[in-house]
């Protein structure tokens, strides 16, 4: 467990998740939805300048993925 979370802007956020073949299809105030073919599920990505290390291992939780690999994508 030992890799610790990257702190990252809401738009960095979302250029990753884009690297890993999901879609910004909107912005709903200060929040950037993302969705993925196949997948039921949306992220709700704030669009801040620091995201929360805790709402980030939420969206990448919801995004079916370990830390791990979301930080190799980074």
């Amino acid at each position: 467990m030992g890799s610790s979370l990257p702190v990252l802007s809401g738009r960095a956020v979302v250029r990753v998740f884009e690297s890993l073949d999901w879609e910004a299809v909107r912005q709903t105030g200060s929040h950037i939805i993302l969705v993925k073919e196949g997948e039921i599920v949306t992220l709700s990505v704030p669009d801040h300048r620091e995201v929360a290390k805790g709402t980030l291992r939420s969206l990448i939780r919801t995004a079916g993925m370990t830390v791990q690999e979301f930080i190799s994508a980074v």
